[in-house]
């Protein structure tokens, strides 16, 4: 343990300011000594408790609950109370909570984030408010804030415009820097931006706490954002701002307009797929193959998607594909089906990616640009969902498939579960046991023909975290593509099937902090390589993640009057 560890913080408070403030309330645990120097004696009850203990009897409160959603409510009243034990205790059951503190529960609990509304976490930066958002990010008193995950809101996951709710994503992907890539608390700030919604439920839901009126769009909406970005930067000039759920319309753009002047990223479009391409590599690799020479078609074609296919791309050009081969070995369907060059509504972001019609002239059925006659026509050897729409890949897909490829890899990633573009058993049935299928909601395993099949998530917090961490260590200047296909590498290389054929394709998440600091150590080497950090050698590298990797453990409290 890095001895910077067991330095005593010196601290002003005392009483109940002390134990009403979460990043520094050890409760029980305060020593007797403590006690006695900060005015908690008989604020408390007598016996003095070691983190441990705290955790037992809190794990012992959270599984008096049947229903997720009140696991989820009492998670968070822990974190409101007491930060420390509440990562104490997602750490040491990670696996059994992360579906509950994040994906797919995080979902309802934004839908219903007015009513379960318990405390102050995190900081609203409304539209009326633009000309005073100097003031209201000064009210938030973390000093050397490193994360702040950011959200206007208006696509969370697959459920669309959720006003002011969307702010339990950036509390709940804050949750995973600290659980899982070992940022401190105290170095995270939730952000949401309130321009209104349009989600008619909200509006005329009378304990909505949000702004009642539809939302700012155009030059208003592109000013208030740059406005609130550029004095988030000037208020955390170090901090890494991480994009959550913006609607497609922005999402690009804003990252496009940003990338090279903040430090940011936007996690749906660079995040998944970074994290989607780590598991196709790991998937491929398995198999005595590359991502070079597969086939892949999509079932969704907005920023997401195209963010998965452009990093796909990167990756067969690193393995010596030429360019164009690579983007045209894959296809991107939409509501209306192929996205093709005479579309009125093709997208600058899919255009790279746009079929002509003489590409396909050779199709048996050109006029049909549906998903099953792509699918036929292409004869793809991995499919995958971000279309928000369930059940679209079909039992007649899967076995076209086992017709001309022996291990079909079949990605439904959509969020939450109920909009999963298929059901992990029905692939493993349609396909007889044969596809390698990864998902974006949690599944159970699979049992099929006296055999268990585990179903690997494709979940965002393998990746955010540790390339956070990375960031944090070196003091990146910037997050560039190059540090995303690091990421995937590394990702990829951590994969028990590679060494197993029988084992998962993704590494237990009960072994998240091992995976983030191999993660952060790669991001970091490359953004040596990039010229976008201050050179060290490897092995100062890691001496720096490890010594940025923050445990939730209670340390010794001095007071100050300073």
């Amino acid at each position: 343990m890095p001895q910077n560890r067991k330095r005593p913080v010196y601290i002003n408070i005392a009483g109940h300011h002390l134990l009403g403030t979460s990043i520094l309330n050890k409760g029980s645990a305060f020593s007797v000594e403590e006690r006695r120097t900060f005015n908690l004696e008989g604020l408390i009850p007598t016996a003095v408790e070691t983190i441990d203990e705290q955790v037992t009897r809190a794990y012992q409160q959270y599984s008096k609950f049947d229903d997720a959603m009140n696991k989820h409510i009492y998670l968070r009243h822990i974190q409101d109370t007491n930060e420390t034990l509440y990562l104490r205790l997602v750490s040491e059951y990670i696996e059994e909570m992360l579906p509950v503190i994040y994906t797919p529960t995080v979902g309802e609990a934004c839908q219903l984030f007015s009513q379960i509304y318990r405390n102050k976490r995190g900081v609203f930066l409304t539209y009326e408010d633009r000309d005073y958002v100097e003031d209201v990010l000064r009210n938030a008193t973390k000093p050397n804030v490193k994360v702040v995950v950011i959200t206007d809101s208006e696509r969370i996951l697959g459920l669309g415009d959720q006003g002011i709710g969307g702010m339990g994503i950036p509390i709940g992907k804050l949750a995973l820097y600290s659980a899982c890539g070992g940022i401190s608390p105290a170095y995270t700030m939730p952000i949401t931006l309130d321009t209104g919604t349009d989600n008619e439920d909200l509006l005329n839901d009378p304990m909505y706490m949000g702004k009642r009126h539809r939302r700012v769009r155009g030059k208003e909406y592109d000013d208030f954002v740059d406005h609130c970005l550029q004095q988030i930067a000037r208020r955390w000039p170090d901090a890494i701002i991480q994009f959550e759920d913006f609607a497609q319309v922005n999402a690009t753009p804003l990252l496009a307009r940003y990338r090279h002047q903040l430090r940011c990223f936007n996690d749906d479009i660079q995040g998944t797929a970074c994290v989607t391409v780590g598991t196709l590599l790991a998937a491929c690799r398995a198999m005595g193959q590359g991502l070079k020479g597969q086939r892949v078609v999509f079932a969704g074609a907005g920023s997401a998607g195209c963010g998965i296919a452009e990093q796909i791309v990167m990756h067969m050009v690193d393995e010596g594909m030429d360019q164009s081969a690579a983007y045209d070995a894959i296809y991107l369907t939409n509501s209306t089906g192929l996205v093709h060059t005479e579309s009125d509504r093709l997208k600058d972001f899919q255009a790279s990616f746009a079929k002509s019609p003489d590409a396909i002239a050779h199709w048996q059925n050109a006029a049909d640009y549906s998903l099953e006659n792509v699918v036929k026509e292409v004869k793809p050897t991995i499919i995958i969902g971000v279309s928000g729409q369930p059940n679209i890949f079909t039992q007649e897909m899967v076995e076209y498939m086992l017709t001309y490829t022996d291990t079909p890899i079949v990605l439904p990633l959509s969020n939450p579960t109920s909009k999963c573009e298929a059901l992990p058993e029905d692939v493993i049935t349609w396909s007889k046991g044969k596809a390698i299928v990864a998902t974006g909601s949690p599944f159970d395993d699979v049992a099929y023909d006296g055999n268990t099949y585990a179903i690997a998530q494709c979940n965002n917090a393998y990746i955010f975290p540790g390339l956070g961490l990375g960031v944090i260590a070196v003091k990146a200047s910037q997050i560039n593509d190059a540090m995303f296909m690091a990421a995937s590498e590394a990702l990829a290389s951590c994969s028990p099937r590679i060494q197993n054929s029988n084992a998962k394709l993704l590494p237990s998440i009960s072994t998240i902090h091992e995976v983030s600091k191999t993660i952060a150590i790669a991001v970091a080497k490359q953004a040596i390589a990039d010229g976008l950090a201050a050179p060290v050698s490897e092995g100062r590298i890691a001496e720096l993640v490890e010594r940025n990797f923050w445990l939730p453990e209670y340390r010794d409290y001095k007071r100050t009057t300073i």
